[in-house]
């Protein structure tokens, strides 16, 4: 008997080739090709958890069409010659033992290439300096270098080259292709009136501005011929005000629309503007989820014949399923959703959705594609094992060991989850009520909704694993080091997490009215009218969306400067911050840069304003400490020794405050060791 969730996983035939489902993995760039643009080993095994877990089509992302004219990835695909074939057909093999089709997302970034990374200056329609390439400059202490304009030859050549690099991946075995029209890119800066300021046939109206589009693609249909699908990706609306917007995109289409077989519905721009409309394609655990799907139902509407892709923040099957019942798309791309739980589809097949690992769209991932590392995932710690663990399954121990958890938050759970899978005899202490540890806290805000289903995840969980493996879970039990000795335990895992920063030597500091701002979002303190909220880290920030949205008077004092602001704020927001800071900007929420809090009174808050030595002061009836966290050292050093010193781990806040990232993944790499 099949699942419930019928449109998903009905199969489709595009072209006589048939696909099992609707899920498609949106195209991530893991950082595991090698420097010159190979497929390895590592980068087959990482993409091997999707193909297992149940997907139809399997995407890479921005594979390059040729390296040394475009590209922005110190670890991306090269599509530019024969050499890589035979790395293609291995990764395409791979997808073909679990009926998934691989595909690779080909493009050429055009004038977001720059200069120092192929040693010439990028090219682009037409002659450009970007608003990427000032900042770069600027950075670099240069001058900054415009985009060439594309010849009629260069054009072609261009055109050439995304047709070749399709005929390659046909040859490889794959019979998919995905387009990238959209984001920005090359494509895109033909089609858009923001980059295209031709006067030839590919520049002027909507008709020449589409002509290069169509002629990759119609390159691409006559190297790789009818039995072979072509996927466009396009931007429904790149959000910017000289960009192009959704009515002309719905024309494009229509252009396009005989020439592909399937459109992939993003938004926004992918790094020129600094950013700003990278959020409109990958979005924040601010924003709304199937936040572009509205863009999709309306192309499906105009163009009901064509099959419809829909992108962006769709978290789960249920959403999924729903998006294809109603029509609104014939396809659904998740990547940071698989990446959380690549196993979504197979778990949703099996009709136990309870199971299904939720994302916490935190890009956790993006993080480390920045660094260059390979990305991993916050709360699936097998993504950053895939070539230790290939097959996705925890190995079982050699020895079935007695083994503690002390503390019941992220890291310890995944802890008590790991050393189940490995056959150990488990006992987790809890110290409170309730497991989750600080994630109770972090899901309370209404805008949290991600974190609050990883917090229900996290409980449903810890009591499956209990009762399948016979764990023992001890609440409102505070483990001390007489009680591990007594229980003669042969491994200890502590993660204990950490406690609120509550500065001592500041008058008035254990005021009634005075808390810690989680406590006070949590109902522990009434919250007045005049909220000073001290600290702008992402729980000050947090809690002050929160209670400015109540309609407090809501104020933040931060000693950092304003100018570091976004840069300190990202090491506790991650890609959240610049939300954050523009919700702040946009409700007239007020941030005190520079300001040292010295004193609190019944009344008012006094403060420092370090640029000018002056005192000022702020009216309060609530004030809210948001000023970091500290590991409870002390706790975690008394048990150091309640165990052979060696099967001793100290994870997550318990080691230093961090994120939930690091406690689930420090929890699992020590687990699988014991």
């Amino acid at each position: 008997m099949g699942s419930k969730y019928s449109h998903v996983f009905s199969p489709i035939k595009i072209r006589g080739i048939d696909f099992k489902n609707r899920i498609t993995l949106a195209p991530p760039s893991p950082n595991l090709a090698s420097p010159d643009g190979k497929i390895t080993y590592e980068f087959i095994d990482w993409f091997r958890m999707f193909a297992r877990g149940g997907v139809c089509t399997l995407y890479v992302g921005n594979s390059s069409i040729d390296i040394t004219e475009c590209k922005d990835e110190a670890y991306q695909l090269d599509l530019s010659s024969d050499d890589g074939i035979r790395e293609l057909a291995r990764f395409a093999d791979m997808c073909k033992e679990f009926d998934c089709h691989a595909s690779l997302e080909i493009n050429h970034n055009g004038e977001n290439t720059a200069f120092e990374t192929v040693g010439h200056a990028p090219f682009s329609s037409s002659e450009l300096i970007s608003g990427t390439e000032l900042i770069r400059a600027k950075r670099l202490g240069r001058d900054p270098i415009p985009s060439i304009a594309m010849t009629k030859e260069k054009i072609q050549e261009t055109i050439n080259k995304y047709g070749d690099a399709a005929a390659r991946m046909k040859r490889a075995g794959m019979d998919i292709v995905l387009v990238h029209g959209g984001h920005g890119n090359l494509i895109s800066q033909f089609t858009s009136p923001l980059y295209n300021h031709r006067t030839d046939e590919y520049g002027g109206s909507l008709e020449n501005r589409a002509r290069f589009a169509i002629e990759v693609c119609d390159n691409i249909r006559q190297k790789c011929g009818e039995d072979f699908v072509i996927e466009f990706r396009i931007s429904a609306d790149e959000i910017a005000e000289e960009g192009m917007h959704f009515d002309e995109t719905l024309e494009l289409i229509g252009m396009l629309k005989d020439h592909i077989d399937i459109i992939h519905v993003s938004a926004g721009l992918h790094s020129d503007f600094g950013g700003a409309y990278m959020r409109n394609w990958c979005q924040n655990f601010f924003m709304e989820r199937g936040f572009n799907v509205h863009y999709a139902a309306a192309v499906k509407k105009a163009y009901p014949d064509l099959l419809v892709t829909t992108v962006g923040s769709i978290t789960s099957i249920d959403m999924a399923e729903e998006i294809i019942a109603n029509g609104w798309a014939d396809f659904v791309a998740m990547c940071r959703p698989l990446m959380a739980d690549p196993d979504m589809p197979n778990v949703y097949a099996h009709d136990h959705p309870e199971d299904h690992r939720p994302c916490l769209r935190c890009s956790t991932c993006m993080k480390h594609l920045m660094i260059p590392k390979p990305i991993f995932c916050a709360v699936n710690p097998m993504s950053g094992m895939t070539s230790v663990l290939r097959d996705g399954v925890v190995p079982k121990a050699v020895e079935k060991k007695k083994v503690a958890v002390v503390g019941g938050g992220p890291g310890g759970i995944q802890a008590l989850m790991t050393l189940c899978e490995r056959g150990h005899d488990v006992t987790l202490y809890e110290a409170t009520d309730r497991l989750g540890g600080q994630v109770i806290k972090a899901a309370i805000p209404p805008f949290k909704n991600d974190t609050a289903d990883y917090l229900k995840y996290l409980q449903v969980q810890a009591g499956k694993y209990a009762d399948k493996y016979g764990a023992k879970i001890l609440m409102n039990t505070r483990a001390t080091k007489e009680m591990l000795d007594a229980e003669q335990y042969d491994a200890i895992i502590i993660a204990i997490g950490s406690e609120p920063i509550i500065p001592k030597n500041i008058p008035g500091i254990d005021l009634p009215h005075v808390a810690w701002a989680p406590d006070a979002e949590e109902g522990k303190i009434p919250v007045g009218d005049k909220v000073v909220i001290i600290g702008g880290g992402s729980v000050g920030m947090e809690a002050m969306i929160e209670f400015g949205d109540m309609g407090k008077q809501v104020e933040l004092l931060e000693m950092g400067a304003a100018e570091n602001g976004m840069m300190q704020l990202r090491k506790s927001a991650g890609s959240s911050a610049g939300e954050m800071l523009n919700i702040c900007k946009e409700k007239n929420y007020q941030i005190h840069y520079s300001t040292k809090l010295t004193a609190i009174t019944e009344k008012e808050v006094i403060a420092e304003n370090l640029l000018t030595g002056e005192t000022v002061t702020f009216p309060a009836d609530t004030v809210l400490l948001a000023l970091g966290m500290k590991s409870l050292t002390e706790e975690a050093e008394s048990m150091r020794h309640c165990a052979p010193e060696t099967e001793i781990f100290v994870i997550g806040d318990a080691k230093r405050p961090a994120q939930i990232g690091d406690a689930v993944n420090e929890a699992f790499r020590a687990c699988i060791h014991i």
